[in-house]
Order: C-alpha cells, then sequence, then structure tokens
C-alpha cells in the first residue's frame, strides 16, 4: 500500500497538477519538454537529448547545474517520456534504510518489466561509500539513475560512478527566459495565479528576473509573494520593493561559484584589469564572502604576483587587511578595494614565487645536504677542531663588502641557481646587481682554480 501511494503522488507530481496549497513554483513545473525554459542548448528542438527522451531512451546521468534550472523537473520529465516510475531521495535527508528500501522495489519492478528512474539530489552529499551502492543498480539497468548536483561532478562524485553516467550541464536561466516562464504562470488559471486578474508590467516581471540571478524557483518565489502583497491586484513598484529587500545574488561559500569567481579575481589581478578586479571583489563581498578571506588572498596575490617587482604592494596589503580589522564592514572594504586596484596596476614578477617552488622541489629530490664547513657554527673548542667555521670570511670586512670566493649552497648544489628576476618594476635594478654579483662570482672562482 505504502508503495502505491508514492506512486500515485509520483504521478501526480510528473503532471505538475500538485495541491493548490503548493508553492507556485512546484505547481507551475513544466509538464513537457517543450515547457522547459532557459535549457535550449540542452534540450532545443533537435538536440540529442531531447531526441533521445522523445523517443523513450534513457541513460543514468548526472545533472549539473546551479540552483533553480531546472534539474528536478527535468529528471521528473525523463521519467515521464520514459513511462517509467519515479523515485526521489535526498542526499541530506535520506538514510540507508530509505535507500535500500526504494533499490529494492526497484529491482521487483524491473522484473516485473518497469523501469525506475531514480532521481538523487544533491548526489554529491553522498560520500564514496554511498555513492558505490548504486553501481550495481545502475550497471544492470535495474534504475536509471539521474543525480542532481550544483557542484564540480570531476570533484564530489566518484570515478565509478561518472563512469556509468552521462554529465549534462545546465544553464542558469536567463533573464528574458525567466520573464517568460512569469509570464506564463500569470496567465495560468489552472496551475499559476490567472485568476487572481492580476496586473503586472514587463518591466516589474524583468526586475524580478534579474533578481532572481538565473534562479526560476526564485522568481517565481518572489513573483507568488508579491501577488500575496499586491493592493488590489497591481504589483507596483512600492510591492515590489517590499518582496526584494535583502536579496543577495547566487553565491555558495564552499562551491563551485566560490572558486571560480576567487580565480577570477586572483587572474584579473596578474592580466591588470582592474576593472574586471574590482567588479570580481564586489561580486564575492556582495554575495556573502567573508572579507577576512579576500584579505588573505589579497596578501596572496601580493607575493605571489607582483613580488619584488613593487616591494610596497606586500606592505600595502597588510595595511588594508589591519584597515578592515579595525574598521570592519563596510568602510574597511575600501581598503582592500584600494589594494586590489594597486596590486592590479603594479608590475608584477613571479620571479621569487617559482624560485621557492624550484627549492623546494630540489629539497625534496637531494634530501638533507650538509651545511658547508665555512658557514658551519663554532661555539665550542670541539667543533673549531672538526673545522667548523674554518675559512668563513666575514662580509662587511672585505673590499666591496661581498666576499665573492665564499661558497654557500652546499658542495653538490656549488653554480645552481634558482632566483631569476624580471624585466619589470624594482626588479630591473635587482637584476642588474645579481646578473653583477654573479659575473663576480664566476670569475673569483675561475682565478681560485687556476690558483689551485
Amino acid at each position: 500500500m505504502a508503495a502505491r501511494s508514492r506512486r500515485a503522488r509520483g504521478s501526480q507530481d510528473l503532471l505538475g497538477a500538485g495541491s493548490s496549497l503548493a508553492p507556485l513554483a512546484e505547481r507551475m513545473r513544466p509538464r513537457t519538454l517543450d515547457e522547459v525554459v532557459g535549457q535550449a542548448r540542452l534540450l532545443g528542438p533537435g538536440s540529442a537529448l531531447r531526441r533521445e527522451l522523445e523517443a523513450g531512451r534513457v541513460h543514468s546521468m548526472v545533472l549539473w547545474g546551479p540552483p533553480g534550472c531546472g534539474k528536478t523537473s527535468l529528471a521528473r520529465l525523463i521519467a515521464r517520456y520514459a513511462d517509467a516510475e519515479f523515485e526521489s531521495l535526498s542526499a541530506v535527508l535520506s538514510g540507508v534504510s530509505e535507500v535500500r528500501a526504494v533499490l529494492a522495489e526497484a529491482e521487483a519492478r524491473f522484473a516485473a518489466g518497469r523501469r525506475t528512474v531514480l532521481f538523487i539530489d544533491e548526489v554529491h552529499r553522498f560520500n564514496k561509500a554511498q555513492q558505490d551502492a548504486f553501481l550495481p543498480h545502475v550497471e544492470s539497468g535495474r534504475v536509471v539513475l539521474v543525480g542532481a548536483t550544483t557542484e564540480n561532478p570531476s570533484f564530489e562524485l566518484n570515478s565509478a560512478l561518472l563512469s556509468r553516467c552521462r554529465v549534462h550541464v545546465l544553464d542558469a536561466i536567463p533573464p528574458a527566459a525567466i520573464v517568460e516562464a512569469l509570464e506564463r504562470a500569470l496567465a495560468d488559471s489552472g496551475r499559476g495565479l490567472g485568476a487572481r486578474g492580476l496586473t503586472v508590467e514587463r518591466a516589474t516581471l524583468e526586475t524580478i528576473a534579474t533578481a532572481a540571478d538565473g534562479d526560476l524557483r526564485r522568481a517565481l518565489t518572489l513573483l507568488e509573494i508579491a501577488a500575496d502583497l499586491a493592493v488590489e491586484g497591481r504589483i507596483d513598484a512600492a510591492t515590489l520593493a517590499q518582496v526584494l529587500a535583502d536579496r543577495t545574488r547566487r553565491f555558495d561559500k564552499g562551491g563551485e561559484a566560490f572558486h571560480d569567481q576567487i580565480s577570477a579575481l586572483h587572474k584579473s589581478v596578474r592580466s591588470s584589469d582592474p576593472d574586471a578586479a574590482l567588479y570580481w571583489f564586489a561580486r564575492m563581498l556582495d554575495g556573502g564572502c567573508d572579507p577576512a578571506y579576500l584579505a588573505r588572498r589579497i596578501v596572496r596575490m601580493a607575493t605571489e604576483d607582483v613580488g619584488l617587482a613593487d616591494p610596497r604592494a606586500l606592505p600595502m596589503t597588510l595595511a588594508a587587511w589591519d584597515a578592515y580589522d579595525r574598521m570592519g564592514s563596510p568602510e574597511g572594504e575600501l581598503a582592500l578595494a584600494n589594494a586590489v586596484v594597486y596590486l592590479a596596476l603594479a608590475p608584477r614578477s613571479n620571479a621569487v614565487y617559482r624560485a621557492y617552488g624550484d627549492v623546494r622541489a630540489l629539497i625534496g629530490e637531494t634530501g638533507s645536504l650538509p651545511v658547508p664547513l665555512a658557514l658551519r657554527n663554532a661555539p665550542t673548542k670541539l667543533m673549531r677542531s672538526l673545522g667548523y667555521g674554518a675559512g668563513y670570511r666575514y662580509d662587511h670586512e672585505v673590499e666591496g663588502r661581498v666576499a665573492l670566493d665564499q661558497r654557500c649552497l652546499p658542495d653538490e648544489l656549488e653554480g645552481r641557481t634558482f632566483y631569476h628576476p624580471v624585466d619589470a618594476g624594482l626588479e630591473i635594478r635587482l637584476k642588474e646587481k645579481l646578473d653583477a654579483l654573479r659575473a663576480a662570482r664566476r670569475a673569483a672562482r675561475r682565478r681560485e682554480e687556476d690558483d689551485a
């Protein structure tokens, strides 16, 4: 009986005819592929996936896209077009017993000649062992697995599951498509708001679409709230202002959008584009990113990408961080913005960054090479008798204040160079000095060899 109840509810959901008490976004789920908006690349006429679905051929897949782009709706449509039973689990809410029960029902259904589309929302929340549990059922065809995720599947799903599923990327819904969906909801008297006789200007719908930031579910929710607040059936600017108060843009502090945006900020600075750098900096703040995190990354940019080409960059970024700590938001954010623009316009060098990486790699290869005897500390008579410190020359007391014949690297690495300044900013001068020093040291060593 429980299984029949679940199937009955599933059939109702597939047709989008759920209870009138359901939210507008739930009631307006597309019932056909033609009602899907904003996914023309994936589901437009003649597309490969659409042809397969219309022919009733379905395969296990992972739907990857931002919130509100239609992943759940598409999964329901897949079951409908395949004439299959639709089962839904949430990786956040479902336990092991629920997963086993659904898989057992799917196996019995398969034996009776009927397929099951198993939709797993937020599939990336399942750990690797839980993901492995689905493999034999997917391989045998007992279930057609449709996983939905907002995270990059290549990072969050194990390779065995990925190899058995196709990954389909869904796009954020563009504003024009969201407006289309809002107009449909306003006109639909059965599932939508058509019976209310609302008056809404297109400009108002466009504002809602922009505020939804690619999330159709959010847009429909905003429209429903506005409809409830409407005075005499009119959604005007005042009503919309109440609805859109304190809205935020799409941003996941630990997910794909977060990493993409910090990458864009760093690379904009590296590309000497202060406009783009300032934009991504503001976007991350607007989305709720911790300013202290941005301050740390800005300091990292100063050391990694500006380096010694402009030694003022590091103290400036540290001062900006300190200013933020003292003033907080929003005043302190301006100090960080100053640092971002300065870094984008500063001369850049990654010479020390690369040199440090090369040295660390070399240490991993060569191990614990001994310190040259001349450089060793010799505080005791025994150490001195063993040659510690013998031959050390105090640079301040030699001509030119540099002991050119003094060898500071381990003998096995003598002559190796790691730091190679670039022709930018202060490093132009540093390069001139370093080239002269290295040439003088080579000459001193040649004289030493000739004397020997």
